[in-house]
């Protein structure tokens, strides 16, 4: 490709209505698939670009599908136009052996009848596609690539695929770049790309800074969720990656303190450093971006939502119903904060904030990544200011769980982690989160409804661990 380079294309038709009764088999087994336990009914083609022609030995073609399905889990409801996914699909007349894993199926019918669809993240052809469209800010139809000009972007870097993700892909080229592929996607401006930047504008060494990016500018008539008005966000481009650089040698965070908690080690150290990183990642963000202060109108509507997630958790978990009183005095306790005139600062934080969100560089340094927030909740609220202790509770759960989760459970060393990143915390920021107590009990006490909730749908041999947490926070006003 040649630097800036712009090309139209044109995807053949019938290209989706050929893939669409092999997608409707392979897309709900995949881990990031959002819509589990209910049946695709059939998809909607919000975005088609051909990126290789399929008239060679390989065929390249990117996708933003819609997929329709049922509100409820039932195989006789009506389709709903539902969640939007990004799909990066080869086509080939056979697959090799090492491409395997990535089968999506054999076409039988339309313009490639014949040939085989797959995944084509785990082929380095299209890989290295992709790194050289961000390297040359390319367009392609309705694809468009951006990229910060002070970062070396070389080409010919070896990519590979990531195995251990979740609800998104991501590439590594030869050690030097990592690039996170959304497969949900949402039209707007994504916060995995919006914080990091303004993070980077201010110097903030905790977080990885942006080197290119991948946008999509689609026609709103051809989403039926835009186009029907249900969000007002006609115009607005779909983030679809995000390019950074690849700490080598890095340590995820919830790995290494399995390691240290296995081996009887403390952890306390590690747990004050990224205290402290927190910190610094929150008063960077606190400086480049606007905070607003919450009174009482702000914290009753934050408190009432709380309230309503814990009865709907109330609902669907019987096992919560003895604690249910408890835990609403968590919520209503920082109401009534609220009502007697007490304030509070929000600003933009993480959202998402664990363990496993967390690098440790070989030199001893944290890094924070991974600021998409839950990707569950709406844009808009993900984008919304909040207080910085949201953060820190999702840490404190996190720790907690890297505790229970060995045999036998180490309460105390959840409890040394606690409180020694708290302390770091309170050491590079001048704020200890602890001296706050009730707004401090209220967000573990929301995340730790959200994580009964799904552990009972999802993993119920760990239900265990929350509804240990749920005990303490439905009895206690303190956390360490």
């Amino acid at each position: 490709m040649s630097e800036a380079v712009t090309r139209t294309v044109t995807t053949p038709p019938g290209l989706l209505a050929s893939l669409d009764p092999l997608l409707r088999e392979w897309l709900p087994r995949q881990r990031w698939f959002a819509g589990k336990g209910r049946p695709v009914t059939g998809f909607t083609l919000v975005e088609a670009t051909e990126l290789l022609p399929s008239n060679g030995k390989l065929g390249l073609y990117h996708l933003l599908v819609r997929a329709h399905q049922p509100l409820v889990p039932s195989h006789g409801a009506p389709g709903h136009p539902g969640d939007c996914y990004q799909l990066l699909i080869g086509v080939r007349e056979a697959l090799p052996p090492r491409l395997a894993p990535a089968l999506i199926g054999h076409l039988s019918t339309g313009p490639l009848a014949g040939r085989t669809a797959y995944d084509a993240l785990h082929d380095a052809r299209p890989a290295e596609l992709l790194l050289e469209a961000l390297r040359t800010q390319a367009r392609i139809g309705g694809l468009r690539c951006e990229r910060d000009l002070d970062q070396d972007i070389r080409s010919g870097l070896v990519p590979r695929v990531v195995t251990a993700e979740q609800s998104n892909s991501s590439i590594v080229y030869g050690d030097t770049f990592i690039l996170k592929l959304l497969r949900r996607i949402v039209p707007g401006v994504n916060p995995d790309l919006e914080l990091p930047l303004a993070l980077a504008r201010e110097g903030c060494p905790r977080v990885p800074a942006p080197t290119a990016w991948m946008v999509a500018d689609v026609d709103p008539t051809a989403d039926p969720v835009i186009s029907s008005g249900a969000a007002d966000l006609t115009g607005q481009p779909y983030v679809l990656g995000v390019l950074q650089p690849f700490v080598q040698g890095a340590s995820d965070g919830w790995e290494l303190a399995l390691r240290e908690l296995a081996k009887g080690e403390d952890f306390g150290a590690e747990a004050r450093a990224l205290g402290r990183a927190t910190a610094e990642v929150h008063t960077a963000l606190a400086r480049a971006l606007p905070t607003v202060t919450l009174g009482h109108t702000q914290l009753q509507f934050m408190v009432d939502g709380m309230i309503e997630r814990l009865e709907a958790a109330v609902q669907a978990v019987p096992a919560l119903r003895p604690y249910a009183d408890g835990l609403r005095s968590a919520f209503t306790a920082l109401g009534d904060l609220a009502a007697e005139g007490r304030t509070w600062t929000a600003q933009r934080v993480h959202g998402d904030l664990h363990l496993g969100q967390c690098l440790r560089s070989p030199a001893g340094e944290w890094w924070l990544i991974d600021f998409e927030g839950e990707p569950a909740r709406p844009l808009a609220e993900r984008r919304m200011p909040q207080p910085a202790v949201r953060d820190v509770a999702g840490m404190l759960r996190s720790f907690d769980y890297a505790a229970r989760s060995a045999d036998p459970p180490q309460p105390d060393w959840a409890e040394t982690c606690r409180s020694a990143y708290c302390s770091g915390y309170a050491e590079a920021s001048g704020l200890d989160p602890r001296t706050d107590p009730v707004l401090l009990r209220a967000y573990e006490t929301d995340k730790a409804i959200y994580e009964v909730v799904y552990e009972a749908r999802h993993r119920p041999d760990w239900l265990p661990v929350p509804l240990a947490a749920i005990d303490r926070l439905a009895s206690s006003g303190h956390l360490t």
